[in-house]
Order: C-alpha cells, then structure tokens, then sequence
C-alpha cells in the first residue's frame, strides 16, 4: 500500500488531509512540525510526502533541503499559501518536485499525487531493462533513478531526473520550454519559464564540463534547450 506522509501544524487541515487519502485507499501518517516529519521520514520509509511550507520550529523549505542534503530522494508536494513566484521557484530549488497553493481542490491535489507517484514507478520499474546512459559528466541509470560522476554518487531530484530524461529522449531535438512545462510538469497551471531555466542552470551544473559555456545542452534562445 503507498504511504503517504502529511505534514502541516494546522490541526484541521492536517486531520481533512489524512481523512480523504484514507478514504482514496492510501496509508497515511501525520506530523505536526519539522522537527516531527524528520523523525517519521527516518524511521519510516514513504512514497510521498505532503509538507506544509510556513510552520513554526522549522519550514517546510528547511525540511526539504535537509532531506535531500541527507540524499532522501522521496517525492516532495509543498503547500503553501504564498502566491508569489519567488516563493514557489525557491521551493522547487530545494528540491520539491511539486507544489499546490492554498486554498486547493481536493481533486487537484490528488491528480498531483496520482501523477507524481505513476511517475515515480516508471522510473524504479524493474522491468525497463538497462537504462543507462553517458549525459556529459554524467552516467545515468534511468532505471533506477542513479547517477554518478566516475565513482562518486551525483544527488538528482525527481524532477530533476524527469527533464534530464525528457532531453535525453528529444535529443539533437529542439524542446521548448513550454514542452517541458507540458510534458514533465504536466499542468496548465504550474510553474513559469523561469523556473525551467533554473531546472536546467542545475542540470547544466552535474553535466557540463563549464557550466557557464554548455556544450551538451545548449540554449536555443527564444525557443528553449537542444540535448547535443
């Protein structure tokens, strides 16, 4: 069964939240705070989490950056009541692979999970067969959601992983920035341009010998990016 962490200091919010994926037929687990959210993530392994961005103690921006400082790859919806750009683009470069303002549908919120956790199983498929890859600096293993640079471990975000793999199949192809919003993001009302080209600044940061002059992606100005 997945099991899906929620975490949001709102007592209300967070019992509705737990009460409706019950009744969606997924396995839920609560934290109040930060603080709390780390201990449940260490003893317990989830599919996803649903983190609250303001809280006391410690923010959800915070709790995200220490779990993929500490490697925890697993996948991060923030909730947060801010609607302003900054906010959602700083979330995303902690390493979220998602977020939904407040107040939210319901039936919003779960087309996000469904689509987040599908793709997470397309990727640890066990059955895709060698997915491996040389991307500039970069082996990647798109079968099992790895990278490495020689022998070291390279850390990737789900979403990360998502555009990498996006390119490397539209390779020697122009891709728009709004295809990938489209295709990887996959929501009408998700993210700006803007927060593409920072996806790809730190893409460009594991692949490229010189970040600031890329030869593997390269930019197709007014357009979007080429895999090369």
């Amino acid at each position: 069964m997945i099991n899906i962490l929620v975490v949001d200091d709102e007592p209300a919010m967070r019992e509705g939240l737990s009460d409706n994926l019950l009744f969606e037929g997924y396995e839920v687990t609560t934290a109040k705070d930060g603080p709390a959210a780390l201990i449940a993530l260490h003893q317990t392994v989830f599919d996803l989490v649903i983190l609250d961005v303001m809280m006391p103690k410690m923010s959800g921006f915070d709790v995200c950056k220490r779990l993929r400082e500490k490697d925890n790859q697993v996948p991060i919806i923030l909730l947060t009541a801010k609607g302003e750009e900054i906010d959602r683009v700083l979330g995303l470069e902690f390493g979220a692979d998602d977020y939904i303002a407040k107040p939210f549908s319901l039936r919003e919120l779960l087309a996000r999970i469904k689509a987040i956790l599908r793709r997470s199983r397309l990727y640890h498929n066990p059955t895709a067969g060698n997915q491996t890859q040389q991307i500039g600096r970069l082996k990647v293993d798109f079968e099992k959601y790895e990278a490495w640079m020689g022998e070291a471990k390279v850390k990737l975000s789900v979403r990360e992983f998502e555009v990498l793999h996006f390119l490397w199949m539209n390779r020697q192809h122009v891709v728009s920035r709004n295809d990938l919003l489209e295709k990887v993001w996959q929501y009408d009302e998700f993210p700006t341009t803007r927060t593409v080209d920072n996806f790809i600044l730190r893409i460009r940061q594991k692949v490229e010998i010189n970040p600031n002059r890329p030869k593997k992606i390269v930019t197709i100005h007014g357009i979007g990016y080429k895999m090369l």
